[in-house]
């Protein structure tokens, strides 16, 4: 057993020899003092308990290990010990050479408690197995003092070599000294705290916190404050720059040309809502050109020299030069729109001028722009308008356009742009709409919104479909609004509005999208008169015909296209005057006498090849729409002009003297006609057969207009044409050839005419409130007009309907035709007519209608029995539609006699038809004598008689003769006169015969 502890003591012998060979010799030296100095029986206790205190363990453990210290250990577990021990000391230098997690992130110090020595700032360690001090933090948790136990085996049995111990503080040996006994290891542990005072709390600060969520919390909490930094540096950026836009804008206020100048609308030169009284100028050239006529947008009279120019034009030998306009309050003026003068052939317009203003027209103040007075540039052609706007609105009641260069004359035209001020009093052009309505101009795509918006509100009543498309592809809506929508009523009449025939004509497109909003609006109201008119009739509205054109003059704005621009159509077409000219085949027919037997004097067929001629895509699709509903009455919104004007739009040349013989004087024909043949010889105009209903219409919309017949102060452009009525015959004011008017008179049933709203053409949003009022009961007392007249269907002894069947009015050369489901409408004033009804087959049928005074139509419907007229047109068709001639080889007596008896042929002739027949028999034979007379002129007179007697057997005029039903229409070739003066048409019935024809 001694063999065996000497060789482990041995062992332990040379494993120490080779440790403490590397330590310091100031360090051995240590160790062996402290080996000495303690007493056999309490160094185990002691270093026992110092290394419990230098251990990183618990306090309970170090406790419990002090008991099992006492017991021996085994050599093999004291080598496992120490074994241990050496991997510890190894991982210790590796991990000192590694990055220090001293170097976190400093915590904010809540307190200004000393601070710990850094412990990045040790002494390096020479080597690896160097064991750092005890001022070590818990830093390096993992640094322990090798465990004594092990030297306690050789203590016991014999001198031992000296342990390695932990460096010793100053103080260590008194402490060694004052603990020799076991029993003061409670004293030893409560002095731990004084022999830690040298380093301020660095051992036990540590050992009490937890680092890692400390670490946590300090980068939470600068991440706080760098969240904070930036917070407070972007808000510094935003406040600084908030203070760089407020410097700017402060600046553009100062500046010249601001960003955004106030808009404000027109004053009202273009739409005379400013009067003429309150235009002022230096002087005028010479009458033509007044103040008055410097309105944006004047046309000139054909004559301008003599009548009216197109703007106003200043004596050119005075010196200065002013235009002036007196507002009646103060407002504030925020621009100017200048125009050139309107002439075929001159450019004359102001390129620059100055502005001035004035409350009391004495003191006037120029403009200024911050440095001198401001110069405006003007125009640089005669047509396209200019606007300068001023930086800031300017408060004056009158302004001064002071021109100072210019080309040409010095001519102008102008708008002033200014804003009402508030105020306590109500100004005549500030209206209030008493409608809640959309009251702006809208595009194509909101004016196809606007619509569908309408549609989905009153989906019972109304309906959208187009007519067809425009040049560019863009569709024509139209919208019915009708208790029926979509299909046509018996009984029912059909009404249309139509606008924008010319595109910048913008009034009426929103005329008609309002009177949409306010039919639906009132009709869901239960509004009765409303609800009597879409109940009762069939209207369509259409906004746009010239949907292209409108665009274009909605891009430029509704003060700064000039007059022409979106009149015409992409392609160049004016719309109102691209239609069919019917007006010359029908007068060229009256001419010949062929009315209404070869040419009828109403649905004119349309000419060969014309529908492939010039005609526009929009006029095409017009035309379509017009022959596939049977309108009644109609009207097409313009602008340019206030009046409403009616047909024929056609002015007639004047009546050759040859032609004149066919009106000659004769009982029968009444004062009325004799007058109006009296007015076209003139040549003055050309009135329709149903001028006095035409009238009537016109009438109807103008005077429930509220401004249309205050015409004292003349037209927009000149005097007043109307007759202080507000109504002009369109062939008498401005006749044009082709029109819409007279097409839809001559090719259909419907009675159509143009509504002029007003001077400006393309008026401010503002006063499209104004404009609505002043024509709402217009528009709607107009519709009502359709059941003015009398209605009815017309059937056959069966009770079907017959279409296309003729009625026709005494006294009125203008017939209609009844619809596909054999319904009529004919407009007629008050009155006792004769009315007739023919249908192709059935016999002819006369009626006397009472047409009153109360509201609607008189009905007046017919039934008519069948006819041979079927045989008559089989008989005709066999000889090429030409007449039949029946010739005999007898004597005058016996053809005569012959012609009598031919008589029976045609049955069912009434004795007054029979009478009339008789009389142009006698007619004829008076004119062949005539002839004959004058070609045996010069023969001696006492054989005229048998000459006579014997030429009558042998010309063809004499020996011939011709049916009944041809006598009465077909003109002898050999007869140079209209057979039909003296003849009467609305006498008695007749009948239509529809043959096929040509005209040269």
């Amino acid at each position: 057993m001694r063999v065996a502890v000497l060789v482990v003591w041995v062992g332990l012998s040379l494993c120490w020899a080779l440790v403490s060979a590397e330590e310091p010799v100031e360090e051995q030296q240590l160790s062996r003092a402290k080996a000495l100095a303690r007493e056999p029986q309490g160094l185990i206790g002691d270093r026992g308990r110092w290394d419990a205190e230098m251990s990183d363990e618990p306090a309970e453990v170090t406790v419990e290990e002090k008991g099992k210290a006492k017991k021996k250990k085994s050599p093999e577990e004291i080598e496992a010990a120490k074994a241990k021990k050496a991997a510890e000391r190894e991982a210790k230098a590796k991990k000192q050479k590694a990055p220090k997690p001293t170097k976190k992130p400093k915590p904010p110090k809540p307190t200004k408690k000393p601070k710990p020595p850094k412990p990045t700032k040790k002494p390096k360690t020479p080597k690896p197995t160097k064991k750092p001090k005890l001022v070590t933090t818990t830093a390096q948790p993992e640094l322990r003092l090798p465990p004594l136990e092990e030297e306690e085996v050789g203590l016991e049995t014999t001198n031992q070599p000296e342990f390695p111990t932990e460096p010793v503080e100053p103080d260590l040996d008194k402490w060694i000294r004052g603990h020799k006994k076991e029993d003061t290891t409670t004293e030893v542990i409560m002095y731990i705290p004084e022999e830690t005072t040298s380093v301020p709390f660095a051992g036990p600060w540590y050992e009490e916190y937890d680092y890692s969520d400390l670490a946590e919390a300090i980068a939470k909490k600068q991440q706080e404050e760098e969240e904070r930094a930036r917070k407070e540096k972007a808000e510094k950026a935003e406040r600084q720059r908030k203070q760089w836009e407020e410097e700017e804008a402060e600046r553009l206020k100062q500046a010249a040309f601001p960003a955004q100048p106030k808009k404000c609308p027109p004053l009202g030169l273009e739409s005379h809502r400013v009067d003429d009284d309150q235009l002022l100028a230096s002087s005028q050239s010479h009458h033509g050109f007044a103040v008055q006529r410097g309105r944006l947008n004047m046309q000139s009279s054909e004559d301008e020299e003599d009548m009216y120019g197109g703007a106003w034009c200043a004596e050119p030998e005075d010196k200065e030069h002013w235009f002036q306009v007196d507002a009646r309050r103060e407002v504030e003026f925020t621009g100017v729109i200048t125009q050139g003068r309107n002439s075929e052939q001159l450019e004359d317009f102001v390129s620059s001028y100055f502005v001035a203003f004035s409350n009391d027209s004495r003191d006037w103040t120029v403009l200024h722009d911050g440095y001198a007075e401001w110069l405006f540039y003007g125009n640089v052609d005669k047509e396209t308008p200019v606007m300068s706007q001023f930086a800031t609105p300017v408060v004056a009641r009158y302004i001064r356009i002071l021109p100072q260069s210019w080309n040409g004359s010095l001519c102008l035209r102008a708008e002033v742009l200014a804003c009402q001020l508030p105020s306590s009093y109500h100004s005549e052009n500030e209206v209030n709409a008493s409608d809640d309505l959309d009251f702006r101009h809208h595009n194509y795509k909101e004016m196809r919104q606007m619509m569908k918006v309408i549609n989905e509100e009153c989906p019972n009543i109304t309906r959208i479909y187009n007519i067809g498309k425009s040049s560019q592809g863009l569709k024509m809506y139209a919208m019915e609004i009708s208790d029926n929508p979509g299909e046509h009523e018996t009984g029912e009449p059909e009404f249309r509005y139509t606008a924008g025939l010319h595109g910048n004509e913008a009034l009426g497109r929103e005329l008609l999208l309002l009177l949409m909003q306010f039919l639906c609006k009132e009709y869901r109201d239960e509004n009765p008169r409303v609800r009597r008119l879409v109940d009762g009739v069939r209207i369509h509205l259409v906004p746009s015909l010239n949907p292209d054109a409108y665009e274009l003059a909605y891009e430029m704005g509704s003060e700064m296209g000039n007059w022409a621009l979106g009149h015409w159509t992409e392609e160049g077409y004016d719309i109102f005057q691209n239609f069919p000219d019917l007006n010359s085949i029908l007068w060229g027919a009256e001419d010949r006498g062929w009315v209404p037997r070869i040419v009828p004097n109403h649905h004119i067929p349309l000419p060969e090849n014309f529908l492939g001629g010039s005609l526009a895509v929009e006029t095409k699709a017009i035309i379509s729409w017009m022959e596939r509903n049977p309108f009644v009455l109609g009207a097409n919104l313009q602008a340019g002009e206030k009046m409403v004007v009616y047909p024929f739009d056609m002015q007639r040349p004047p009546i050759s003297l040859t032609d004149s013989r066919r009106w000659r004087v004769n009982a029968e024909m009444n004062e009325e006609t004799w007058a109006r043949i009296q007015r076209q010889n003139e040549g003055a105009l050309r009135e329709t057969p149903d001028d006095a209903m035409f009238r009537w219409l016109a009438m109807s919309y103008a005077h429930s207009h509220l401004t249309m017949t205050e015409t004292y102060r003349g037209s927009c452009h000149g005097d007043d044409v109307t007759g202080g009525q507000g109504i002009v015959n369109r062939a008498s004011w401005k006749p044009v050839v082709g029109s819409m008017n007279d097409f839809s008179y001559l090719h259909t049933n419907c009675f159509e005419l143009s509504v002029f709203l007003g001077c400006d053409k393309f008026p401010h949003e503002s006063e499209l409130a104004l404009e609505w009022e002043n024509n709402r009961e217009a528009l709607l007392s107009f519709m009502e007009q359709v059941n003015r007249g009398i209605k009815g269907i017309v059937r056959d002894m069966e009770g079907n309907p017959l279409p296309n069947a003729t009625i026709t009015v005494e006294g009125i050369r203008h017939d209609v035709k009844t619809a596909a489901s054999g319904d009529y409408w004919r407009l007629l004033n008050p009155g006792e007519y004769k009315v007739t009804a023919k249908a192709d087959g059935h016999t002819p049928q006369t009626r006397l209608c009472m047409v009153g005074y109360d509201t609607g139509a008189t009905p007046c419907s017919f039934t008519l029995a069948k006819s041979n007229w079927d045989r008559i047109k089989e008989i005709m068709a066999r000889n090429g539609n030409r007449p039949i001639r029946l010739v005999t080889k007898t004597n005058r007596v016996k053809s005569t006699a012959s012609s009598t008896t031919a008589q029976p042929a045609i049955t069912g002739e009434e004795s007054q038809a029979n009478s009339q027949r008789a009389e142009r028999l006698r007619r004829f034979r008076l004119m062949r004598l005539r002839k004959l007379r004058e070609r045996l002129r010069g023969r001696v007179t006492t054989t005229t008689l048998p000459t006579t007697t014997t030429t009558t057997t042998t010309q063809p005029p004499v020996a011939e003769s011709t049916t009944s039903w041809y006598d009465s229409w077909f003109p002898v070739d050999s007869y140079t006169e209209n057979p039909f003066d003296t003849f009467i048409f609305g006498s008695a019935p007749t009948q239509e015969y529809n043959f096929e024809y040509t005209i040269d």
